[in-house]
This record gives C-alpha cells, structure tokens and sequence, in this order.
C-alpha cells in the first residue's frame, strides 16, 4: 500500500508516493488558497487517473500544512475569549519587556488575539505550591460565561495563576464551559508550566487556532471520503514527530510550524544516508527561507518561539515582535526571502527584496498568470539559472519575457541599471536575507559554519546554495534527490510522537530527585496510555526525558537531555557540566559559581512503526533537457553554461559553471565550484581552493 506526504506549501504544494519497496514518485501542484487541501486532492486524483483501472490503495496520508500559520499571520483566527484569575486580565498586554528593534519609537508591539472587553476575571486563588487561596466563585464563572456568549466568543481560552500546581479550578470551570462552548483551551492541558505571560499566550493561540484547524481538518477529511481516500491523515507538529487527526484538531498549538519541520527531519535522514553529522540545513521555497541546524547527528530543538510580527530570525536574544508560543519546536530561523518574493524599491531609492511574496496567485510575472512585479525567479530567469521549459518538469512554462519587462519596468529603468545588473541585485539581496537566516542558527548559537555542511533543498534552495556557501565559508554543499520535494518526503521519514511537560521548580544541587521521578512517572504513563490509543504497544514506544534549565533567576532556559534511568546523585554533577557547556556554547559564556536551577520536566513519547523509510537510491532522476546556455555570475558577460540531469553527473567532479536540472528544483554551479554524483544519488558540491 501506498503512503502519501503532502506537503503546502504559500507557492506550490509538494505530493509523495511512497511504495512498500521504498520506491517514490512525486507531484508538484501549484497551491490553492481559497481551500488549500483541494491541490491534495487534486493530485491524488491525477495519481489514480495515472494509475488507470487498478490504483494502488493508501495506507495513510502524512500531512504538513501552513493553515495555523496563516490563520495568525492573517489574523484570520477564531474570536476569542479569555478567562483569567482576579487582577491578571492585562497579563496577555503587558507581555515581557524584551523589545525586537532598539532605537525606534515608531515601533508598536503586536495587539493581542484577544482584545480586552473579551479578557474577564474570576475570583479565585492558587498558590505556587498548589494550596488554594481562595475557593472559586461559580457565579464570577457564571457571569463571565454569559458575558462571553454576548460578545460572541467562538473559543475560550482559560488561563489561572498556579494552575500547573493545582489545575482543579481550571478544570471545574472547563467543565463549565464546554456545555456552552464548541472549543475551550485550558492551560492546564496546553502548557502545564510556570511563568504566566508564557502560559496565557500559548493557550490563547491554541484557543485562537482551535475552530480554523478542526473545520480544515474536518473539510479535507470529508473530501478524502467522497473521493474514496478513507486512509488515515496524520498530522506534523513543530516538534517533528506526527500524530492523528485527532490530536491536532485538539491541539492546534503544536503544528504552526508544522512545514518548516519536516524538512529538517529529512535532512537529519539524508545525514545518516550519507554519513555526515553537521549539517546547516536550508529550505527555500516561494515565499520564506528557512535554515536549521544538525549537530552530530541531532535535531535542535527551541522551547519556545514567535509568529506573527514579521518572520522569526530564529534569535534567542530577539524577542517581542509577535505571539509567543512555548512549545517545544525544531529550532528553525525564517526570513521572507523566497522564489515569490517580490522586489522592489523604497522611499529612498533603495532596492528590496520582499517579505511580501507573489504567492501562487498571480505568481511571479514569468508565470504569465497576471503577476507584473518582478520577483526572485523573475531574476533568476533574466540570469539564465532556470529554463523557462522545464519548470515542473516543463508542466509549469515560464515566459522569459514577461520575466524580463517585469525587471525593467519596476527595477532596472527606475535605478538606471542593466536587466542583467538589475538581476544580479535581486539575487544578491535575497542571498544576504537568507544569511541572516543560517547565521542566526550557527553563528548566534556559537557555532562555526565551516565545520558544517549546507543541506540545499526547496524549489529554489539549490539555485541559491553556492553563493549563501561561498559567503559564509562554507566548503561543502549535499543537494539531495528530488530536493523540490524534500519537505513532504521529510513527512514519510517522521515518527508519531506526543510532548508533555511538568514545571518543577528546584535548584540542582537541592533538588529531591525522587520527586522528579515522580512527575517523570506520572509522564510516562500517560504517554503510554496515548500512544496505545495510537494503536502502539509497549514494545513500539520510546520515551526520552528532558529538563529545562537556567541559572538562578535568570528569565530563559536551555534544554538538555536526561538520561533514560532513574536519576542518581552523580547527575547533579554531570547535568550542571552539560549545562555549563550548552550555555557557553550558546551565549559565549558560563558562570561556574553560579547556581542551576531545574525549571521544568519534560518526556517526548515516540512510536516506532514498521513503515518503510524512503529509499534514496530508488527516487530515480527524470530524463532532464542536456545543452547550454548562457548564464551570469557577475558583472562580466555571461558564461556558457553546460546544462544536465542529475543521472549525467559521475563519481568524478565536474567543474562549474553548471546547471543541473530536474523535475522539482535546479542547482547552479558557479566558476569555483565543482559537482558531483555522491552514494544514494546525492549531489555533492564542493568549492575549490
């Protein structure tokens, strides 16, 4: 039976089909956003018609989607409101005192999801160690529930002070409110940890995302039944592992960065394919950039990160632009500099390129689909790296012309600049956004580009790659196969997987280790319980526990891995040292003197399945146009520029300039660089000393 991974993607959206044997074949639509599932769909149905009288049936859909994303972005999110305990109604305003940008008074901080006429007060009180304060007051509950319906409240977000130590009002009142109240976020559920503002924000947003994500996943369920698709449709959270349906309608707060994640989880797949450890991964698309970092073969992880006000740089030290969300994610750095991307020149005369992005409608101008701005892979093609035939594997024709009026009316002619020159600045000035990405997940994290590898992948990840490479010192470029597809086939290489957390506030050296075993115990079980409702059993699980830690006092933490035994005195000493370590790595410093603190527990459940992993050998390499053609890397004139497939290039390195073209993506080799064909059908490129 076949399993399907459909990535969308704000330009096109990627279709996997992977076969028992480990065989794929792929589809790449462009994406439909007035019902972004209707391109699944229509490239189910397109694989079935290929098929003819006898498709092969589908064991499971693996689904990656921007739909929570979008919703906060466009703040097209359910109208909500929040419940909170007497005298913290203003927390979700207040926010922390970490600003984005120093130095400007024009800048306003996000307005909160949920404005204030809808954010009430009951009187209760928790205090830090679980002791009631003040019993509940039902008819504070009563008069705020009733409040709320007038207001017309579509979801209501419920946030008390200390309910992770002692949730039973929270629960009482959730109770309540279910009966009067399609969705109801607690935070006792979504974020069972200290800190309020943190808190409040995630379970505001979960709340916020509630209705847009459970009527997405209930249309395209619909739509897959009637069109005779009955195959289960998991879901892939921002952590990186899937989970039902089911469990992402309940918890929409965990799959916002649900896309980006996949492919770092495909590259930490390639990593092992081809032996190398380090990767820096970088994925770009139509309308954003992303990067990513693998260490030793390690996926990074972030507690907590932003959407909303502006694109996440991926900076621990840049906080206060858009929503928090504290939830674990894989640490991925994002800027708006994509294929999409729209160039343009500001008020002073200076050229820009995007974050606003041309999307699939109209596209960029050479899509000849109504768009007249210039944009990246309008750029791209005046230079020569795309061949205006075989975008798509020539399903998608590009009009080099359309491509190049786009230019010189909006860029080359307002700056006196040659279409070549104007092209140039366009391609340059992406590629210096997208170094801000990876060197927010290198350099900012105290690590060395140079000792890693760039993992080039996206529509247009490996047009750009070189150049990102060569500016960062970067020696060694791995462009895997079907690299246009690689975020859905990232789908497919995931496991099921569920987080939980506990907040156990002790300092290291103190702290009753038994205690934690206890909260960690309590953790395991119902991981055990949720993943065998998944259909897991014992065997199949896998638990991995973890803690947050920080120096005493200080506002943020660094999470490090526990290990699988019950804890002993001698890991006080060893997770202070492993502490000390990641903190220096991380900030350039480490306070040895210092007391550690233990802020929280967490457990990452996984569930091991017998599904076949894709097989890179057997991808395959579509028969890709040979030739040349001119292309140019620099103000001198255009180069002849051999052009190939994949399946030309051999063991031996090829010296660039090269184009290499096929089905999903194309890979520029500029002078300097040198390509070859790698084990299990990987492109290596390599700069010359």
């Amino acid at each position: 039976m076949l399993r399907v991974g459909a990535d969308i993607g704000g330009t096109f959206t990627d279709i996997v089909f992977l076969g028992r044997d480990g065989a794929l074949r792929a589809a790449k639509r462009l994406s439909t956003p007035d019902d972004y599932g209707r391109a699944i769909l229509e490239g189910l149905q397109e694989d079935r018609a290929h098929a003819g009288a006898a498709p092969q049936p589908i064991a499971e859909i693996v689904h990656g989607t921007t739909v929570a994303t979008n919703a906060i972005i466009e703040q097209k999110g359910a109208r909500v409101g929040l419940l909170t305990t007497k005298g913290f109604r203003d927390v979700l305003e207040i926010r922390r005192v970490r600003l984005p940008v120093l130095y400007d008074i024009t800048w306003r901080k996000p307005e909160p999801l949920v404005r204030r006429e809808r954010r009430l007060e009951v009187d209760e009180r928790v205090g830090a160690g679980g002791e009631v304060r003040r019993p509940l007051d039902r008819a504070s509950v009563q008069a705020a529930i009733e409040r709320l319906k007038a207001l017309g409240c579509e979801s209501v977000a419920v946030c008390f002070l200390h309910s992770y130590a002692n949730a039973a009002h929270e629960l009482a009142v959730g109770e309540l409110l279910e009966r009067e109240f399609a969705f109801v976020s607690l935070s006792c559920r979504v974020l069972p940890e200290l800190k309020e503002y943190e808190r409040t924000a995630t379970t505001v947003v979960d709340a916020y995302l509630k209705p847009v994500v459970s009527r997405y996943l209930d249309n395209l369920r619909a739509n897959l039944d009637r069109a005779g698709v009955p195959a289960p449709l998991l879901v892939m959270q921002s952590s990186g592992g899937i989970f039902s349906e089911r469990a992402a309608a309940a918890s929409p707060v965990r799959i916002i960065e649900s896309g980006p994640a996949a492919g770092v989880i495909a590259a930490a797949a390639a990593g092992r394919a081809t032996e190398l450890e380090n990767l820096i991964t970088f994925d770009m698309g139509g309308t954003t950039a992303k990067a990513s970092i693998v260490e030793r073969g390690a996926i990074a992880l972030s507690a907590e990160y932003e959407v909303g006000g502006g694109l996440n740089l991926g900076s621990r030290l840049i906080k206060g632009s858009g929503h928090l969300i504290r939830i674990p994610a894989i640490d991925v750095a994002e800027v708006g500099a994509g294929g999409g991307s729209l160039a343009w020149i500001d008020a002073g005369g200076v050229l820009r390129v995007g974050p606003e992005s041309a999307g699939a409608v109209p596209g960029p101008a050479c899509y000849g689909r109504g768009g007249k701005r210039p944009t990246v892979t309008d750029a791209n093609v005046v230079l020569g790296y795309l061949n205006p035939g075989y975008l798509v594997g020539g399903e998608l024709r590009l009009d080099a012309a359309h491509a190049e009026r786009a230019l010189a009316q909006h860029v080359a002619e307002p700056l006196g600049l040659s279409l070549v020159e104007a092209a140039l600045g366009i391609h340059r000035i992406a590629n210096a956004a997208m170094q801000r990405a990876i060197r927010s997940v290198s350099i900012e994290r105290g690590r060395d580009p140079r000792d890693f590898t760039l993992v080039a992948f996206g529509g247009s990840g490996p047009v750009h790659a070189a150049g990102l490479a060569e500016a960062l010192g970067i020696g060694g470029i791995l462009v895997p196969p079907h690299p246009g597809l690689f975020s859905a086939i990232g789908l497919l290489a995931a496991e099921v997987q569920q987080l939980y957390t506990r907040s156990l506030l002790r300092e290291l050296g103190k702290a009753d280790f038994g205690a934690a075993e206890a909260l960690l115990g309590e953790m395991e079980a119902r991981a055990v319980q949720d993943l065998g409702a998944e259909g897991f059993g014992a065997g199949d699980m896998k638990l991995e526990r973890f803690a947050d830690l920080r120096y005493r006092k200080q506002i943020s933490e660094l999470l490090l891995p526990l290990p699988a035994r019950a804890l002993e005195p001698a890991d006080r000493e060893r997770l202070a040292d492993a502490f000390h370590g990641e903190h220096k790595a991380t900030y350039g410093y480490a306070m040895r003197d210092e007391r550690i603190e233990i802020v929280s527990l967490k457990l990452r459940a996984r569930g091991a399945r017998n599904a076949a992993p894709p097989a890179w050998d057997r991808m395959g390499s579509d028969a890709a146009p040979h030739g040349e053609r001119i292309a140019h890397f620099g103000r001198e004139r255009g180069l002849a520029t051999r052009v190939l497939g994949r399946a030309a290039l051999g063991p031996a390195p090829a010296a660039g300039p090269l184009v290499i073209e096929e089905y999903d993506s194309t890979t520029v080799v500029p002078p300097g660089w040198t390509a070859r064909l790698g084990a299990h059908g990987f492109v290596h490129l390599e700069r010359q000393p």
